[in-house]
């Protein structure tokens, strides 16, 4: 039976993450907008972070088994829909967090989960994880065969039992922590490469293959100086309380017992892929969230206000009827296609991939449209500073390119899937599903 009401659980996650939304990120955009300085709005941001982790949403990230409260990947959805829906910046801070983690808890050994997740299962403080993976050149063909894999590189010193990172990284929300000088955790992608020539050396996936490296403050902080930089910071239109700079690593040492995916096995590959499909879905619910308040902001308009002196609000005019119900269809279609998304993903269906790649390309674009549309209805007012849709619109912009680019990625990973052999292209949707959902409720982060 196909039943898409919430269980009171699920409903319980809804109206807590609304209450906290309402208290305590609501009014954050009126406040950190009037920071000229990018960097320092996003400081000003922390006792948000605080809060919720005192509350217990940073712990939320991870699965019971591991010490968390995380539910399901549906129940993660609904929490992101609400915070969108009231202030994307401090929400895409919270968020990474969770992206951050799941490399770890997806492939981390039992001791570094033990390590590494500690400072997130507190009830205090503002830790701030990070997935590291954009470059300066693009990111999109990384794993294409002939292509130059990541710039980013890590060669071992057998002697010191270490491998010596270095190049450079961009977009890593939270990577640089609040000082910047580094995250409490960045999960560092990168390639590894024996201390050779170019002209020399051999490309086996032994000498040179993707991996993952935790790198932690305390850790940057034993390096030498000069180890860990910040390059720039980034002021974008949309997002602006976030930060995601340019950085570099300059021979940074890491220990062996570092490596959380290592060269010469398809293991870094496919954390980051079971990562980003995960996330994909997420993206699906900020698109929600943001399309949502699109409707009641633009909705609310057109009951309040009319034009040209017409006694009737602009509601009972059809175009601008059209519009508010074009941009309704698509909330409820991108809601229920998200959910789909999800629960196939924590279920492990067959299709379920597809779908979550569908769900972020969908839903993204879906949220633009919306909100080009709701300025369609409030009409030039809407550019003004005092409405909220231009605000909006510069934060939906970036969810189509981001999270893996809908071209360059997503689009790229469904037309992979068509041209395997014996495709289904109903499977998630038409045939029966056994569900099996692994003990340790690892696949149900939100990422």
């Amino acid at each position: 039976m196909i039943d898409f009401s919430l269980s009171p659980a699920q409903a319980a996650v809804s109206k807590n993450t609304r209450e906290f939304a309402a208290a305590l990120l609501k009014d954050a955009r009126s406040k950190y907008t009037t920071i000229p300085n990018g960097p320092e709005r996003f400081q000003s941001t922390r006792p948000i972070i605080e809060q919720a982790t005192v509350l217990g949403l940073t712990k939320g990230f991870i699965p019971p088994a591991l010490g968390g409260t995380s539910g399901s990947l549906v129940d993660s959805c609904l929490a992101v829909e609400e915070l969108y829906a009231v202030e994307p910046s401090v929400a895409l801070t919270l968020l990474a967090n969770g992206l951050g983690l799941t490399p770890l808890i997806l492939g981390g050994s039992p001791e570094q989960q033990r390590e590494f997740l500690a400072p997130f299962l507190t009830s205090s403080g503002s830790p701030l994880a990070s997935l590291v993976f954009s470059e300066p050149g693009g990111s999109a063909n990384f794993f294409e065969p002939g292509g130059k894999g990541m710039q980013t590189t890590a060669s071992f010193d057998d002697s010191k039992q270490e491998w010596i990172l270095n190049g450079e990284k961009i977009w890593g929300t939270n990577c640089a922590g609040w000082d910047f000088n580094g995250a409490d955790l960045q999960v560092v992608a990168c390639r590894s490469v024996v201390p050779e020539p170019v002209s020399t050396r051999t490309l086996t996936p032994h000498s040179d293959s993707a991996m993952l490296l935790l790198v932690t403050r305390d850790l940057i902080d034993r390096n030498s100086a000069g180890s860990y930089t910040v390059i720039r910071h980034i002021e974008t239109p949309g997002h602006t309380a976030c930060s995601g700079p340019h950085i570099r690593f300059s021979n940074l040492r890491v220990p062996a017992s570092c490596v959380l995916a290592a060269p010469g096995s398809p293991a870094a590959q496919t954390l980051i892929n079971a990562t980003f499909t995960s996330s994909a879905v997420i993206v699906g619910a900020m698109s929600v969230g943001v399309m949502r308040a699109v409707f009641e902001s633009a909705y609310h308009f057109a009951r309040t206000h009319n034009a040209g002196g017409s006694t009737d609000s602009l509601l009972e005019r059809q175009s601008v009827a059209d519009l508010l119900i074009d941009i309704k269809m698509r909330v409820e279609a991108a809601r229920t296609l998200t959910w789909k998304a999800a629960h196939a993903l924590q279920s492990r269906q067959a299709g379920a991939e597809e779908l979550a790649h569908e769900a972020k390309i969908w839903c993204s674009e879906a949220a633009v449209r919306c909100c080009t549309d709701a300025m369609k209805v409030v009409g030039i007012s809407s550019y003004s500073q005092e409405y909220p849709l231009q605000t909006y619109l510069a934060d939906a912009l970036v969810l189509p390119i981001f999270d893996g680019g809908n071209v360059g990625i997503r689009r790229r990973q469904i037309q992979k899937l068509f041209l395997e052999k014996g495709y289904e292209p109903w499977v998630a949707s038409l045939e029966a599903q056994e569900e099996v959902v692994s003990a340790n409720g690892a696949e149900r982060n939100g990422g």
